[in-house]
């Protein structure tokens, strides 16, 4: 009998090159199509080629898709789909008890078994029954058998062995089928597309001759606002942004970005769209792509770029150079495990406090964070307008959760977007006179009349000529500081996401953390306690409620991806007693260990 699920929760893992996260990708299209609201937490090997079959190797797609809105990819799994061994071997723990495991049987033989670790004498499928529904299926023969009269070569064939698994998905999730090979057909031509529409049939009806009703879980479709949407990944919709910077400031943006993951996808997304009004721009080098992006704003564009770990450290000096010159700049840190090469491929938040000190000087700039996918392209807007309206470098933060996770994203009208409006090339004010937000006038090179000198030496108050004199220097660093201090007047109301403005526990976050927290905070106010979600997305300057608003719980606790770096910034700033609850494995937070951690600050409140 098919379950009817308002919430499930499905994991794939296995070789890194077996198409695990394409076949993610096609399932949750097909979920958000369906009217189901999805989030997905992507997990990469952190060798380009790992050795195939290895634990190490293994490469894993988690999504949750469900009947009403959610903020995570779920905690423990509902369905695990084990394409080999050491895919079950290392994630087998995230399975329910009683879960269902459907295990590609081709990837369970001796050899697997052997290449993974695992001894010859143990099974781990049979020893996997005592917990869980076990589901064997021999995907390898069941796609030879259907592609058996298709002119392909043995590889090609092999690779559509995930359509067979698409098929039985789609069928298992109640899914259409139809849709699904609409969207293959779009995306595969030729024979490949036929043949994968025919492996994915092969799969499809094999749940129905085998009568495997009793393993199907279904989700009923939610009510979603009327519009279009777009199943997006956290890079794509920073892509989108800056294409959003463009229209809505008139003017070419220029990203310029240098290969690193996880921030190399944007500069990826960038090439493939060529959205009107960005230019994307491989640099040499870091140091290069960061002061192509100055050159492109001191010319009267706007300049962009993007990197991760090591080099957003290379950028350090670029950064200093854009506060000296106060020119508008956007830097997107897509932050990941270190330091030095550290895990790239997983997520932490330990670039906080680089963001906010790592220059040299006194050379403060806003920082921002990214908290869900779904609010990427307006994030990326608002700092482009703060970084032009302000005439200032701004760092805006991701990670490499939301880099690569995805979730449905409704298109905004384009007129209801926020507005930039940059400041007006006056030659009748001089170079460096500030209007009431302590902003300079933007004065393109080649106005008439307009002509002025800019570099990293200190500037001249008003002039901006060269100046060595001590009191003009330690005027305009107060200036330029009171000048990004004045941003605060776009941030609006501070706003929780859950709770009151008083009670017994505020629990703080910043960026990714937010699906984890939300959930859990709901989860423990549904069971009667006092607690208030509070998600920080300006960490410099902070919001000026906030300091005043933490007075108002009995126990503050900063909940973070690091050892303890926005709480460090919080205690510097207040005389409260804060509780900190940190990780740094480079997996993020899940809600149900949210919610453990949390307790004794709620029965101690």
């Amino acid at each position: 009998m098919t379950k009817v699920l308002s919430h499930l929760v499905v994991l794939m893992a296995g070789d890194s090159g077996d198409g695990i996260q394409l076949l993610g990708s096609q399932l949750i299209r097909a979920a958000a199509q369906s009217g189901q609201d999805v989030r997905t937490l992507s997990d990469f090997p952190a060798e380009i080629r790992a050795p195939q079959g290895t634990i190490s190797g293994v490469s894993g797609f988690q999504f949750q898709m469900a009947s009403e809105a959610i903020f995570d990819p779920g905690d423990a799994a509902d369905v695990f789909v084990a394409f080999n061994v050491a895919g079950w071997i290392k994630h087998q723990h995230k399975l329910k008890s009683g879960g269902l495991l459907l295990a590609s049987i081709d990837g369970f033989d001796a050899r697997s078994k052997a290449i993974a670790g695992v001894d010859a004498n143990e099974d781990p499928l049979e020893q996997a029954k005592s917990n869980f529904q076990v589901l064997e299926v021999d995907f390898k023969k069941i796609t030879s058998e259907a592609l058996k009269d298709q002119s392909l070569s043995g590889k090609e064939k092999s690779r559509a062995k995930n359509m067979t698994i698409l098929g039985l998905l789609t069928w298992l999730y109640g899914q259409s089928a139809p849709a699904m090979e609409a969207d293959l057909q779009r995306q595969f031509q030729g024979d490949l597309g036929a043949a994968n529409v025919l492996a994915f049939r092969a799969g499809y009806h094999l749940g129905e001759t085998a009568e495997w009703t009793a393993y199907k879980r279904e989700v009923p479709q939610r009510k979603a606002l009327p519009g279009t949407y777009k199943t997006l990944s956290g890079s794509q919709a920073m892509a989108l942004g800056l294409a959003a910077v463009a229209r809505q400031l008139g003017r070419q943006v220029l990203y310029a970005g240098y290969p690193i993951t996880p921030a190399s996808d944007i500069l990826h997304e960038l090439a493939r769209i060529r959205p009107a009004g960005v230019l994307p721009f491989q640099a040499e080098d870091e140091i290069a792509s960061i002061t192509a992006a100055i050159g492109a704003s001191y010319a009267g564009n706007l300049g962009a770029t993007a990197s991760s770990g090591p080099g957003i450290s290379l950028k350090g000096e670029g950064l200093g150079l854009a506060v000296m010159m106060e020119l508008p700049l956007l830097v997107i840190n897509v932050q990941r495990g270190g330091p030095s090469t550290g895990l790239p491929t997983k997520m932490e938040q330990s670039d906080l406090l680089q963001a906010l000190y790592g220059r040299h000087g006194e050379a403060p700039m806003p920082v921002m964070a990214i908290k869900r996918t779904g609010e990427a392209l307006d994030d990326v807007l608002l700092a482009a307008k703060m970084a032009v309206e302000s005439m200032t470098p701004v760092m805006l933060l991701s990670d490499a959760y939301i880099a690569n996770s995805a979730e449905p994203f409704r298109l905004p009208d384009p007129e209801q977007m926020r507005r930039i409006e940059a400041p007006k090339s006056d030659i009748h004010r001089a170079p460096y006179a500030r209007d009431a937000h302590g902003v300079r006038p933007w004065i393109i090179p080649g106005t008439p009349e307009g002509m002025h000198r800019v570099g990293g030496l200190e500037t001249e108050d008003q002039t901006g000529h060269v100046s060595y004199d001590p009191k003009n220097h330690q005027s305009m660093i107060q200036q330029r500081a009171a000048k990004v201090q004045a941003v605060t007047r776009f941030y609006g109301p501070l706003c929780v996401e859950v709770g009151e403005s008083k009670g017994e526990v505020l629990l703080i976050g910043w960026g990714s953390t937010y699906g984890a927290i939300r959930t859990a905070v709901e989860n423990l106010r549904d069971q009667g306690h006092s607690i208030t979600h509070l998600h920080l997305k300006h960490l410099f300057p902070l919001h000026p409620e906030v300091i005043s608003f933490m007075t108002g719980f009995s126990q503050v606790v900063v909940a973070e991806m690091n050892e303890g770096q926005l709480v460090q910034v919080l205690r510097s700033q207040t005389q409260q007693d804060l509780h900190f609850l940190g990780k740094t494995s480079g997996q993020p937070f899940t809600a149900s260990e949210l919610q453990a951690r949390i307790v004794p600050y709620i029965s101690a409140s």
